[in-house]
């Protein structure tokens, strides 16, 4: 069976389907079959996934935006068929979103180095705790001035949360491999952010099973 991720942070604008699509491509991209199911009703993930349809550079990919009854069945087959599904959720705690909590092997929770990101982060951990799911957390557009990202993290040390020591920076080449359907692996593999993007799956990954 597939190792399920499910990227969930109750805050809007927190980059989830960007660190979706990232984690998804950096896996294919290392030779993993991989499945990337948008269960968020915006459906950002939808139009990224047409736009990778015009690019050489896309690596195989499986899609599919299930949402409501569909998505357990849709879960469960991808999960038979890749050995990574990355799942999209909503930015609510609606039904959709604990469907693909419960699911998941690991909860990644995206967090930008702000004091409302940290807030709107209690109640996605909540949800992860009454679905009885690991969670762990990874910062999100970084500023290059790391003193904003220390102070997030000595909070979370205080609070004891789980932090991914690799991050995600503020950087451009995110948006701009995902504006053509890509990840930051598939459209600039020597750059930076594809390094970081490589650190990040290698850091999820550890969480596997067995």
């Amino acid at each position: 069976m597939a190792f399920v991720v499910a990227v969930a942070q109750r805050k809007g604008g927190a980059g989830k389907s960007t660190v979706a699509a990232t984690l998804a491509t950096t896996f294919a991209a290392a030779g993993q079959r991989v499945a990337l199911l948008d269960t968020d009703p915006q459906k950002t993930l939808a139009r990224w996934f047409a736009e990778r349809a015009a690019s050489p550079r896309a690596r195989p990919l499986s899609f599919e935006d299930p949402s409501g009854w569909r998505l357990p069945a849709a879960i469960e087959r991808m999960a038979r068929d890749h050995d990574v599904v990355v799942l999209d959720t909503p930015p609510h705690a609606d039904t959709d979103a604990r469907i693909a909590i419960r699911a998941a092997d690991l909860v990644l929770v995206p967090l930008q180095p702000s004091p409302a990101d940290l807030w709107a982060m209690e109640g996605t951990l909540a949800l992860v705790a009454e679905e009885h799911r690991r969670a762990v957390l990874v910062l999100n557009r970084v500023p290059s001035n790391g003193r904003l990202r220390e102070e997030i993290a000595r909070e979370l040390v205080r609070r004891a949360l789980p932090l991914l020591e690799p991050g995600f920076g503020n950087r451009t080449a995110f948006a701009t491999a995902f504006a053509k359907g890509l990840g930051v692996v598939e459209a600039a593999p020597k750059g930076v952010a594809a390094d970081e993007a490589r650190a990040v799956a290698e850091a999820v990954a550890t969480f596997r099973k067995g």
